[in-house]
């Protein structure tokens, strides 16, 4: 029988979080409820211009790390960026926290800009009005999961060190390949952290048909749709579902899993992808030494 928790499995991490990386967090003072100074770490939020070609297109709260992988990731997920597009350059000018994407086709998008609808995604979060039809022509592929996949990844995630871990005020999003995470994304925003694996993938050219992607965020019709977007056929979250979410990923065909804690989880959509090879025995519930919880001085995410 498998044992997710004992089971040791080489590091597959291409891109991990850097909890230690000073860019991210800053230390700041203050008091506690007894009223004793403290210390502690908290996430820096920063703005993000995006620019396709000469167009400025959004200006996103980001924690600054991977500005190229968030730019074209956001182009993407807003059907602004085609998958066969040729770009010709990324420029990233920190001082003045602009991104440029260029591309060999010529791009405008003033009349797209108005046409948007707002979403529930946190920090800035928009889908445009014509990614709601989109779901008409998709096809995922039938990508089988075995449910000991799911436990040996979830473990792997939860005991990851992270910026969640270290500071708190953040989501993750992983992408995944059978039991093994590749890129681990952070920001304070969870499209942010979607829209970074996004980018990652147009530029690695990473197949999607074969993946799994984890969330610590809840399952909206955001992260659905962005989710179908990418062609990733499974969305595992640790957090609950919106009826509207649930509803996309049944028209879609895709693989909806939620409240994935310990033994337990629920699926919602997409359920005949699931192949049920672990034996629940071996599978811990989630203990409070590994549970992600909001930072390590109890602070809110």
């Amino acid at each position: 029988m498998i044992d997710p928790k004992t089971t040791r499995l080489p590091d597959s991490y291409i891109i991990r979080p850097d909890p230690q990386d000073r860019r991210l967090t800053e230390r700041v003072t203050g008091i506690d409820q007894t009223g004793a100074r403290i210390e502690t770490s908290v996430t820096v939020e920063r703005p993000l211009t995006i620019y396709l070609n000469s167009q400025e297109i959004v200006t996103a709260m980001t924690i600054g790390d991977y500005p190229d992988y968030l730019a074209i990731g956001y182009l993407l997920n807003q059907h602004m960026l085609l998958p066969d597009d040729a770009v010709t350059g990324v420029d990233y000018d920190e001082d003045l926290a602009v991104v440029v994407v260029r591309t060999q086709r010529k791009t405008n998008y003033e009349k797209k800009l108005k046409k948007k609808v707002q979403t529930s995604g946190c920090a800035q979060g928009t889908v445009f009005g014509d990614l709601m039809q989109s779901l008409d022509n998709v096809s995922l592929p039938a990508t089988p999961l075995k449910t000991s996949w799911l436990y040996r990844l979830a473990h792997i995630i939860n005991t990851t060190p992270s910026l969640y871990l270290e500071a708190g005020a953040i989501h993750g999003c992983v992408l995944a390949q059978e039991d093994r995470p590749l890129v681990y994304m952070e920001d304070v925003g969870r499209h942010n952290a979607v829209d970074k694996i996004a980018g990652w993938m147009f530029r690695e050219n990473v197949a999607a048909g074969d993946k799994i992607f984890y969330t610590t965020g809840r399952l909206t019709s955001e992260m659905v749709l962005k989710t179908v977007r990418m062609g990733i056929p499974i969305l595992v979250s640790r957090s609950g579902f919106t009826a509207w979410g649930v509803e996309l990923a049944r028209k879609a065909n895709l693989t909806l899993i939620g409240r994935m804690r310990g033994k337990r989880f629920i699926a919602l959509a997409g359920e005949e992808r699931i192949v049920f090879d672990q034996d629940l025995e071996y599978v811990e519930e989630e203990s409070s030494k590994h549970r992600r919880k909001a930072s390590v001085e109890g602070g809110g995410a």
